[in-house]
Order: C-alpha cells, then sequence, then structure tokens
C-alpha cells in the first residue's frame, strides 16, 4: 500500500499540475492577446487620429517644442546650423531668387485666403450648433498653430539654440557697470567723430542722402558675408533683404525689421531714415544666416559696417552703435548723459535729430502688448532677457575691442 501511495500520489500531482499550468498557460495567452489588441487597437486609433490635419499639426507642434529643449547646442551648431540649415537656405535661393517682390506679401495672402475659407465654414448653414463650430474653429486654429511652430522651427528656429558666438570668437562679454559704459561711450563717440570727419560733408549739416549707396542690399550683403567668412562661420551667397512698403508697417510696433523664416528673406521698413537702412538691412540678414540671438546680430551688422570701405557705410555703423551705448549710458545715469550731449560735435547732433524726427512720424501702437509679445517670444527661444538682448551688443563690442582692438584687419 505504501509503495502504492509512493507511486501513484506523484503520478496524480503531475497530472493536476499539467492541468494549472495548461489553465494558467491560456490565461496569460489570453492577457498576451488583449493587451497586443488593445496596443493595435490605440495604434490603429492615433493612426486614424493623424490622418486629419488638424491634429497632425498639432501632434508636429508638440514632438518639434520637445525636440528643441533636448537638443545640445553642439548638436544644434553641428547638425542643423551648419548642416540642414544649409540645405534649407539653398532652397530659399532658388525661391527667391526670381521673386521681383517681397515673399511676404505672397505668405499674406495665402493667410487671408485661408481665414476666409475658415469664415466661411464657420458661419454657413449647418446642423451642427455654434458650440460645435466654434469648438472645430479652435481645433483648426489649433492645428494651424501646431503646423506654424514646425516649419517655423525647422526652417530656422532652432538656431536660437546653437552654440554662442563669443564662445566661437573666444571672447568673453559681461554686463558693463556705470564706469565702463562711460569709458564705452567715450570710445564709441571718438570713432563716430573721427569716421564723420573723413565725409565730405559739412561739419554741422545732416549726410546727405546721395551719399548713400543706392542699392545698400548688396553691399551689405558682400560685407557680411567677410565677416561671416574671417570668422569661419558659413556664408553662402543670395541672402535677402527686402524694403517693405506702407512706411510704418513696422516701426509702429518699434521694429525696424523682420526676418521670416517662412519665406528666408530679411524685412526692414521703408519708413527708416535712411542713416539707419544699412545697418538694419545687415542686422536682418544676419538672421538669415542662421543667428537668432538680437545681440549677435546687431554686433554682426557693427561689424559689418565698420570694416566697410564705403566711409559713409563705416560712418553709418559707429552712429548706430553710438545711439545703443547712448541710450544705455542715459538708463544708468541721465544727468551725466544730457551733459556728455551737449558736449557732442554739430554734425553727430544733427545725424542724430533727424533720425528721431523721422521716426516720431511712426509713433508706436500699443506698445505694452508688443513689448509683453516680443518678451515672450524671446523667452520662449532661450533669451532670458528677452527685448534687452538688443543691448547685448555693447558687452559684444567691448569684448571684441579687448581682445582684437578697435578694428581688426
Amino acid at each position: 500500500m505504501f509503495e502504492y501511495f509512493m507511486i501513484v500520489g506523484p503520478i496524480k500531482a503531475i497530472k493536476t499540475n499539467t492541468k494549472t499550468r495548461k489553465w494558467q498557460n491560456a490565461l496569460f495567452s489570453s492577457q498576451i492577446c488583449k493587451k497586443i489588441t488593445s496596443t493595435s487597437y490605440f495604434m490603429s486609433k492615433l493612426t486614424k487620429a493623424l490622418r486629419q490635419p488638424k491634429n497632425l499639426g498639432i501632434a508636429l507642434g508638440l514632438l518639434t517644442i520637445l525636440l528643441g529643449w533636448l537638443m545640445p547646442a553642439n548638436f544644434v551648431e553641428q547638425w542643423y546650423s551648419r548642416g540642414l540649415f544649409l540645405g534649407i537656405r539653398t532652397m530659399f535661393r532658388a525661391l527667391d531668387g526670381w521673386l521681383p517682390f517681397a515673399g511676404v506679401y505672397l505668405l499674406l495672402a495665402g493667410l487671408l485666403i485661408w481665414l476666409g475659407w475658415r469664415a466661411r465654414l464657420l458661419f454657413r448653414k449647418s446642423e451642427r450648433t455654434w458650440g460645435q463650430r466654434i469648438l472645430r474653429a479652435l481645433h483648426a486654429l489649433l492645428g494651424f498653430a501646431g503646423l506654424v511652430v514646425f516649419l517655423f522651427q525647422w526652417l530656422w528656429g532652432f538656431n536660437y539654440g546653437r552654440v554662442p558666438l563669443e564662445h566661437q570668437m573666444g571672447i568673453s562679454p559681461h554686463p558693463l557697470t556705470v564706469d565702463e559704459l562711460r569709458n564705452e561711450l567715450l570710445i564709441a563717440t571718438t570713432e563716430a567723430v573721427r569716421s564723420r570727419q573723413g565725409l565730405e560733408i559739412g561739419e554741422d549739416t545732416v549726410v546727405a542722402k546721395q551719399k548713400i549707396v543706392p542699392n545698400a542690399e548688396d553691399l551689405m550683403r558682400q560685407e557680411l558675408r567677410a565677416v561671416l567668412k574671417q570668422y569661419k562661420y558659413p556664408n553662402p551667397n543670395g541672402v535677402r533683404g527686402r524694403t517693405i512698403v506702407p512706411k510704418g508697417i513696422l516701426l509702429r510696433f518699434s521694429t525696424a525689421g523682420v526676418y521670416l523664416p517662412f519665406t528666408g528673406e530679411g524685412h526692414v521698413d521703408a519708413g527708416l531714415h535712411y542713416l539707419q537702412l544699412p545697418f538694419v538691412l545687415a542686422h536682418e540678414m544676419s538672421h538669415a544666416y542662421g543667428h537668432g540671438d538680437e545681440g549677435t546680430c546687431n554686433f554682426l551688422a557693427y561689424l559689418s559696417c565698420i570694416h566697410a570701405n564705403d566711409p559713409y557705410i563705416n560712418y553709418i555703423g559707429h552712429l548706430y552703435y553710438w545711439r545703443y551705448v547712448a541710450s544705455e549710458f542715459r538708463a544708468m545715469s541721465p544727468e551725466a548723459y544730457e551733459q556728455f550731449r551737449k558736449a557732442l560735435p554739430a554734425g553727430i547732433r544733427a545725424d542724430v535729430r533727424a533720425i528721431n524726427e523721422e521716426m516720431d512720424k511712426y509713433p508706436d501702437i500699443l506698445p505694452e502688448l508688443r513689448d509683453a509679445a516680443y518678451n515672450t517670444y524671446l523667452q520662449s527661444q532661450g533669451i532670458a532677457e528677452g527685448m534687452k538682448n538688443y543691448d547685448r551688443v555693447t558687452m559684444l563690442v567691448a569684448a571684441w575691442r579687448q581682445k582684437y582692438g578697435s578694428k581688426q584687419d
């Protein structure tokens, strides 16, 4: 009997365990099938959702923002700014070359057509309630916004994340103290006065418009390319700097120019004084060469002007920079600035007055709203100081002068 239990007992146990394992395997297989089925179901739903352009636009925008946060500066510099972006510039050169006018006009026309089409869909007769119509319109707007973000970043915006210019040039800019800023103002004034003395003009009269080259775009592109080449930056030909009308369309928002990644062109307001135009053209074309930082573009525009062989362009660069330094110094020490300004040569005061009078023709529209919106945009691109980034040119010039001298050949 004992032997029976010793033999039969384990056999029954084996049979019982076998049945249990079969039941467990069946249950496990069922769970796996459910997971596979649920995953497949989710992927099919996701694929179906992304087939709608609105959802696809939202997804592309969100993924692009995430990618921008994740990419390190060295990666952006090597693979985007010095890689993919150069191919994009080649594409824009082919597209912009045959257009006799700024591409922004075509862009605006397309935007107006799209808005009209969406408005027609919103107000046409439909069985949907107004709540459903508004939700669909908001859905379409989000999809459009996502697509705009996607195109903006891939066509140009990733350049905000590249290695800062000062690192590649080996200079160390720092915020200037009041004393350092006063010294920088003295240097800027000396250089502006010396530059103006070489012009064929009276000591107390405004520089005549006829003295400025008629096609400043070509000259400033040439000078800017020379600067970029000198500091080992890509400098393909064909970048455009367009003048747009009506006058004041940008100036009324305290903006002298703008670069649009969707057209690949820089734009300057036709209402600018002719003593501002070459500098602003160089600034906007610096954006077109892949530089997002505003202070960096001001710095490149300054170098392009002061290295120019044309003495009037040279003076414009010194004068524009003087106005930046003077503005900062006035904010930090108003009384000292007023005393300093009274001692300026009459010719420089006349030129500055002429520029200010021209700008007064285009008073700001909603300046607080504009400043808040632009500050938010710059900060979203990693420029923590917002609009104050424009004034970073004083730090860059001071650091550059310390390393290279007042004018590097």
